[in-house]
């Protein structure tokens, strides 16, 4: 979209002073602004750059690092097996008699000294240790959750900007108009060709103006910091072009498709494969596990040295109101997760097909005002200066056919900071490589 100056108001007795000051500005503008661009090309900040940056600047995405690497530690420590139990004490101490405390006058008192191994079941072991691996893939999908969050909100922050500066630069070219058509009011006033109503109608004009200008300025700085939120500069680099908004990576007809593969749904399968594992030990845990114990007991000097050697066993006496309960628990709890991750992805799919919608219609509001309703504003713009210089209309009417053009171009530039934002939201929806690999799988099915 190209912004240019509006044609000044031509009237007073130098019925071009106002023409020539408007064409030094636009002159001046353009200069400045092409010696600026020049200036500042090589450090312009693209929307992949600043999407970089937020990525260096993030703390959440080391943090779920550290989640994946906590989950990875503790599936190894769960695959080993129980630490021995050291047991150390006396057996049979006279507590009366001749004997009384003595650790080698009885024949029946012994010092003992032993060690007892529980000896879990492999499979109990591999599915404790599954389930901490679960948990990290879920830990990476909670990472892409947070990093497809992470590239839409900055990308948003970034468009934001973008739009907010072209806004202020739209209002700064029609508060320079206002000036001038204040002063050709004044001046034609005192040519006695204007009356003083058309003097209060231009200041009124210029005074709204003013308004709109800080209005837009405030929305500019508020977009200024919530992307140095999200990228962590603190220098107010100039934006470099804007994307293609009217494309995204993933084609409208698979986005359906592509679903499963969103971040979120994604974390909500590796919830449900956590379940299974729980349930899978929660199966294993009926069948119980053995320990064994060795101990080495010394008697007095006159008696001789003992060794034992016991197992155990854990007798489950009661498994349907036990392991079966914790069982059933744990088979009801996948069923939550299973109904959970249905219930999201239904959600998600009505919500991408209406952003999707919305998107496409917006993309044909814009292709209306860019080729019918901008033109025809400014044709009525002209059209009303026409009259007004042959003395057929007042400056009211050129002043409001003058707003009208004006806030036609401000509504395409909010319509297309609208489109931009539900393209961010469609765009970052799901990661560049998973994008890459649905579109093929899509190809490959057609």
């Amino acid at each position: 979209m190209s912004f240019s100056l509006c044609t000044p108001i031509v009237t007073g007795r130098h019925p071009y002073t106002a023409f020539k000051r408007g064409s030094l500005l636009a002159v001046a503008l353009a200069s400045a602004v092409g010696s600026f661009s020049a200036h500042a090309q090589d450090s312009a900040l693209s929307l992949n750059q600043a999407l970089q940056l937020a990525v260096a600047h993030s703390r959440q995405l080391p943090a779920q690092d550290m989640a994946v690497n906590a989950a990875r530690e503790m599936a190894v420590a769960a695959a080993q097996l129980p630490d021995p139990v050291l047991k150390i004490g006396v057996d049979n101490l006279p507590l009366n008699g001749p004997d009384r405390g003595s650790l080698t006058s009885d024949f029946m008192t012994m010092r003992r000294v032993g060690i007892m191994q529980e000896l879990t079941r492999s499979e109990k072991r591999r599915l404790r240790a599954e389930i901490y691996d679960r948990n990290a893939d879920r830990s990476l999908a909670e990472k892409s959750v947070l990093l497809a969050a992470l590239q839409r909100d900055t990308a948003i922050a970034w468009l934001d900007r973008l739009y907010a500066e072209r806004m202020v630069a739209i209002v700064a070219e029609q508060a320079a108009q206002a000036r001038l058509e204040a002063e050709a009011a004044e001046g034609s006033y005192r040519a006695g060709r204007g009356t003083q109503a058309d003097i209060f109608a231009a200041r009124s004009a210029l005074a709204m103006v003013d308004d709109r200008m800080s209005e837009a300025q405030r929305k500019l700085a508020n977009a200024k910091i919530l992307l140095r939120r999200w990228t962590g500069s603190s220098d107010d680099k100039r934006l470099a072009e804007e994307p293609r908004i009217d494309q995204i990576p993933l084609a409208t007809t698979v986005l359906e498709s592509a679903l499963p593969h969103h971040p979120q749904i994604a974390a909500l399968t590796r919830q449900i494969d956590i379940a299974q594992a729980d349930a899978r030990l929660a199966e294993a845990n009926k069948k119980t596990d053995w320990s064994v114990e060795v101990a080495y007991q010394q008697r007095g000097p006159a008696y001789s040295n003992m060794v034992s050697i016991g197992f155990s066993l854990p007798f489950q006496w009661d498994q349907a109101h036990r392991q079966d309960r914790e069982l059933s628990a744990k088979l009801a709890l996948l069923e939550q997760a299973k109904a959970e991750r249905d219930e999201a992805l239904r959600a998600h799919n009505a919500e991408t097909q209406a952003v999707a919608e919305e998107w496409q219609s917006d993309l044909q509001r814009l292709t209306r005002y860019q080729s019918e309703l901008i033109p025809l504003a400014g044709e009525r713009t002209q059209a009303s200066l026409g009259a007004y210089r042959g003395g057929k209309a007042n400056l009211s009417e050129v002043l409001a056919a003058r707003r009208n053009e004006i806030d036609t171009r401000l509504q395409a530039l909010q319509l297309r900071a609208d489109t931009a934002r539900l393209w961010a939201q469609l765009n970052f929806m799901i990661p560049s490589d998973t994008q890459s690999a649905v579109n093929v799988n899509s190809q490959h099915k057609d």
